[in-house]
């Protein structure tokens, strides 16, 4: 019983808040809205959002330039990416349907529906995680992109919703909250917040265009152990290092 009050009682306390130190700095185009975002072999993977302006992108990192991109019709906007195999798969906000790319060619192979909402995307090794805004993520068949569990994120009691650019570092799944400054660091296994990382400073006011321009974007690099973060229209990509907050 004494075992059992003592597991309880530690899920119900708020989870540590972290900080952050600059390892290094990359361009961004700031016309790019941000809304997936991965590292895999020497580039940054992006899509933007912004009907007419959706796009998907291969960046090189020193230059901040595409070296090869594909645009989504019109009436659609884009939302998160991930890699599969020699594919990725973008799906889009309030469209329900996504797409499937030749990660070489970006050509599209593929097409996918879904009901809800499209925000973020990252993955394991067997399963699709997205985010709809909610508190809830959602693990997905890869080859039907049908659910197959789900996960309510809560930060001791408190649900905690907004859950938008996804990213799996270190067998946790770290999260942008929509309108914040913080990344969620999250089980996978019950959607428990580990921690938090507190990105308030990062990126100066005087340099975001307007208030939609949030911190939304994680990549991690598995083999260099970097891990990277940027915004929707932000003039850089930061390569960060996760360090304990001074009390």
């Amino acid at each position: 019983m004494l075992l059992l009050l003592a597991t309880v009682s530690m899920r119900c306390v708020a989870a540590p808040v972290y900080t952050y130190k600059v390892v290094a700095t990359y361009p961004h185009s700031t016309s790019s809205y941000t809304e997936g975002f991965f590292y895999l072999n020497g580039l940054f993977y992006e899509s933007t959002g912004l009907e007419g302006h959706s796009e998907v992108l291969a960046i090189t990192p020193a230059t901040g330039k595409p070296i090869q991109q594909v645009s989504l019709a019109p009436n659609y906007f884009g939302e998160g990416i991930v890699d599969w195999g020699p594919n990725i798969l973008g799906w889009t906000w309030r469209s329900h349907t996504g797409f499937v790319y030749d990660r070489f060619s970006f050509r599209v192979v593929g097409q996918f529906k879904y009901d809800g909402e499209g925000w973020g995307m990252t993955r394991t090794a067997s399963e699709i995680i997205t985010s709809d805004g909610s508190a809830t993520l959602r693990f997905r068949n890869p080859r039907t992109f049908q659910e197959t569990r789900h996960i309510v994120v809560k930060d001791g009691t408190r649900a905690v919703d907004q859950l938008n650019e996804l990213e799996m570092v270190k067998g946790e799944i770290y999260a942008n909250i929509w309108h914040s400054d913080r990344i969620a660091r999250i089980s996978p296994q019950d959607g428990r917040i580990l921690g938090w990382i507190d990105l308030t400073g990062l990126l100066p006011d005087d340099q975001r265009i307007n208030s939609e321009s949030v911190l939304n974007g994680i990549a991690y690099d598995a083999k260099g152990d970097r891990l990277f973060v940027t915004g929707k229209q932000w003039p850089n990509v930061f390569e960060i290092e996760v360090i304990p907050k001074s009390k």
